[in-house]
């Protein structure tokens, strides 16, 4: 079985990288891509990493030209997905790596993005834990409509729903502090992402509770059952093109100690492909999980300050994105959640 797919946006970063973990899945062929003002180039000239695809050129994005496949992915711009997306068909499985289909209140897209309220899709993080001990990937499989979700949202959920799930943190007050690399921003110009504005230095942006990820982290917290969820939530930008270390801390739930703080985690995740708890001590690094769909987790309990220490490394374009995109396909077509998909990474 062949299954045919057509990549809008296919010139900016998120469309890359699932174009490149595309290239080594059994069951899909990439016929079609789409850009904006890349549309008439050999997306080879675009991406001259993926050399597989040099017969492939791309073009205008349109309902038209999306429509005919079995599968769409949508790697556009927040705001630009909705649309077009409303043109497809309703038996094409349609997966939106922005943020238009991600949140279940219209109020919160009001308040966070602005514009026209889509409705929220199937959200794409199978491990996401609900309060009833269900995972996400039950509602991915069989869906037609794929919400992708935030990276950095990725990285803060798989560290605090856990906690949350077995009552050994309280969900508010809780805290994340990211060090993020440029290629989450899209493949854009502008001045803070010159490579002269970010070498040599670390910047924070979206300061002070006006991240949009914000009402997404909340959101899923709420799905693991925390009740009055609270996040102080700051993003740094690093000198590093991809990854995401967040660094998340929580209140302690009375009584708590190191043995149930880390065996919440080490349970929840303990058959999961792609999501690991490293032995206690350790910490993972960005450079660990670059090129991979591994999210890696350290614990710690901060006895001082009766705090729970959560660390997760992740590559925002893999496990933050296109490895989420492949996840859900997976689950949604009954195939193998894993197929195609890496985890081991590159390194140096």
């Amino acid at each position: 079985m062949t299954l045919s797919v057509a990549i809008a946006g296919a010139s900016g970063y998120a469309g890359g990288e699932v174009l490149r973990l595309m290239a080594a899945h059994p069951e899909l062929e990439v016929r079609t891509v789409t850009a904006h003002s890349n549309a008439g180039q050999p997306l080879i000239d675009v991406h001259p990493h993926l050399r597989s695809y040099a017969d492939l050129e791309l073009r205008e994005t349109s309902p038209q030209t999306l429509a005919g496949h079995d599968i769409v992915v949508l790697a556009l711009p927040h705001g630009a997905s909705g649309a077009i997306a409303a043109e497809l068909p309703d038996d094409v499985l349609v997966l939106d790596c922005g943020a238009d289909h991600r949140l279940t209140s219209e109020a919160a897209w009001q308040r966070f993005y602005g514009g026209a309220y889509h409705g929220a899709w199937a959200y794409g993080l199978p491990e996401l834990i609900h309060a009833d001990g269900t995972r996400q990937r039950e509602l991915l499989v069989g869906a037609r409509r794929v919400a992708v979700p935030g990276c950095n949202v990725t990285a803060v959920s798989l560290g605090l729903v856990p906690g949350i799930r077995a009552g050994v943190i309280e969900a508010r007050d809780t805290t994340a502090a990211l060090a993020v690399g440029p290629s989450g921003a899209g493949r854009t110009l502008r001045t803070d992402l010159l490579a002269s504005e970010l070498l040599g230095s670390a910047a924070p942006y979206a300061v002070g509770g006006v991240h949009r990820h914000i009402p997404e982290i909340v959101q899923n917290l709420e799905l693991a059952g925390a009740r009055d969820a609270t996040i102080s939530f700051t993003p740094v930008l690093v000198p590093m093109a991809r990854g995401i270390l967040a660094t998340v801390t929580a209140r302690l739930a009375p009584g708590v100690d190191e043995a149930s703080l880390r065996a919440a985690w080490v349970d929840a995740y303990a058959h999961e492909p792609f999501v690991h708890v490293l032995p206690a001590g350790r910490f993972p690094t960005s450079a660990a999980a670059l090129g991979a769909n591994t999210a890696l987790i350290g614990l710690a309990l901060d006895a001082d300050a009766q705090r729970a220490v959560i660390v997760v490394a992740l590559d925002n374009l893999v496990k933050g994105t296109a490895g989420a995109a492949v996840q859900s396909l997976n689950l949604a077509l009954g195939l193998p959640e894993s197929l195609g998909l890496p985890v081991n990474g590159v390194a140096p």
